[in-house]
């Protein structure tokens, strides 16, 4: 690596809004399946002490699926690119699961079918979701020069937000205008059903945006500009020895979102049934909490709340750059997300509680785009940058798997209480925040 390397020209804010612009679309798939996992489950009959096992299933698709598209497109050269022909398949795929998933109630099969139904469409939804999303933090990788970089993920993080937004208020706004938010024992409401439809429409739609306006850089060019030969990037990479030799950087982000991770899988999992309790009196204890009416309407507002939180990430990502320290900035925001979990605890009106979600939103906008700045600036010239992205993935999803698995032991532990979990979550990010004194910024 002793010649010079080749700097990436700028791009027009155009051409980086253009890159990302899919990403809205699979965002709004990725709300979608968040805000509503909890609820569709324990509408089809879960106990509330099993549910943060069907969050296992989202993590897992990740971690083995993300590398190994990483790895792949490393290698892949057509002329429709080499990330988004995979993000393209991932996308067409998850449209078709969308229309299966929230159906599972609705086959007429014994409650046992319908949970195993339900797992198979959210096993798929998972993979297609996974296989759609991680292209578009390798196509930043690839396209963006160093100098760009803090702003492409931070258009990301916008249209990460926004697409998040839209499919958090589907199943209220679909209620608020007519259509069914109740619906017969063991079967989901049309307002979550036709929320899962529409948002397959605009997932097809913003990704074939992306992939007629992005043209990927043929391998010469990529080489010159990343300081490799032409076969480096297409050697085969071995897992182990990319993460013997991978930066320090990448294992002290890694730590950092352990912590964070693990926090948002409680958020996901347990505001549901926080919600209920807390702002509409549910009994969750109760053996038939989910068949509520209070419930069901929780689990609407709980899609709002979801929405405050990514107006608050929207504009925290607006105020992140203007901080000149970016590790100040990162534990910063981690701190502010402890505090907004912590306060769900305590509120009992359903518009108060926009106050912890703002909070929480400023997490989220670090988490967002703070680690990739770090990991992609410190991997210049490693090349595999797709394989080290893929496996960088398993810092996302190894807690999430964690925490699912235990999530069930900590909600005994707090005494059955699911708003409690939400102080679990607090907890972990403030950790977080003080392991981002152990990172290295590369400027």
């Amino acid at each position: 690596m002793d010649k010079q390397l080749k700097t990436r020209p700028d791009k027009s804010f155009g051409q980086l809004w253009n890159l990302s612009f899919g990403f809205f679309g699979v965002q709004i798939a990725y709300a979608l399946q968040s805000a509503n996992i909890s609820r569709i489950f324990a509408t089809l009959g879960a106990d509330p002490h099993n549910l943060s096992y069907f969050w296992i299933l989202p993590p897992l698709m990740g971690i083995l699926v993300q590398p190994i598209v990483g790895t792949m497109s490393d290698k892949t050269w057509t002329r429709f690119g080499r990330r988004i022909p995979y993000l393209f398949v991932g996308a067409a795929v998850a449209v078709l699961v969308m229309c299966l998933l929230p159906n599972s109630g609705s086959f007429g099969m014994a409650v046992g079918t319908t949970m195993i139904f339900g797992l198979i469409a959210l096993m798929l939804l998972d993979t297609s979701i996974n296989m759609a999303m991680q292209p578009f933090k390798m196509l930043v990788g690839d396209e963006v020069n160093e100098k760009q970089k803090g702003l492409a993920y931070s258009i990301q993080s916008f249209l990460c937000n926004a697409g998040s937004l839209v499919g958090y208020v589907f199943p209220f706004l679909f209620t608020y205008i007519g259509i069914k938010n109740s619906a017969p024992n063991g079967v989901v409401p049309d307002s979550v059903i036709y929320s899962f439809y529409v948002g397959a429409a605009f997932l097809i739609l913003c990704v074939l945006y992306t992939t007629l306006k992005v043209k990927e850089m043929p391998p010469k060019e990529y080489a010159e500009y990343h300081n490799l030969s032409e076969t480096d990037n297409e050697s085969n990479a071995n897992w182990i020895t990319l993460l013997k030799n991978a930066p320090s950087t990448f294992w002290k982000v890694g730590l950092v979102q352990f912590f964070s991770w693990f926090a948002f899988m409680y958020m996901w999992t347990y505001t549901n049934g926080t919600v209920a309790a807390n702002c509409w009196g549910v009994d969750m204890l109760a053996a038939d909490a989910t068949a509520t009416a209070g419930y069901q309407e929780a689990g609407n507002w709980v899609g709002i709340l979801f929405a405050v939180q990514a107006i608050g990430s929207v504009g925290w990502a607006m105020v992140l750059p203007q901080i000149a320290n970016r590790k100040f900035a990162y534990a910063l925001s981690l701190v502010l997300g402890g505090i907004g979990f912590a306060m769900t605890v305590f509120v009992h009106d359903q518009y108060v509680m926009f106050i912890p979600f703002l909070l929480i939103g400023c997490a989220w906008a670090a988490i967002l785009a703070m680690p990739f700045t770090f990991v992609t600036n410190a991997l210049e010239g490693y090349g595999h940058m797709g394989a080290y992205l893929g496996l960088f993935n398993g810092t996302i999803c190894i807690p999430q798997i964690i925490a699912a698995l235990v999530g069930g032991v900590l909600l005994n532990a707090v005494g059955s209480i699911q708003s409690n979990m939400m102080i679990v979550a607090g907890v972990a990010l403030v950790i977080g925040a003080f392991a981002v004194g152990m990172i290295k910024d590369k400027k």
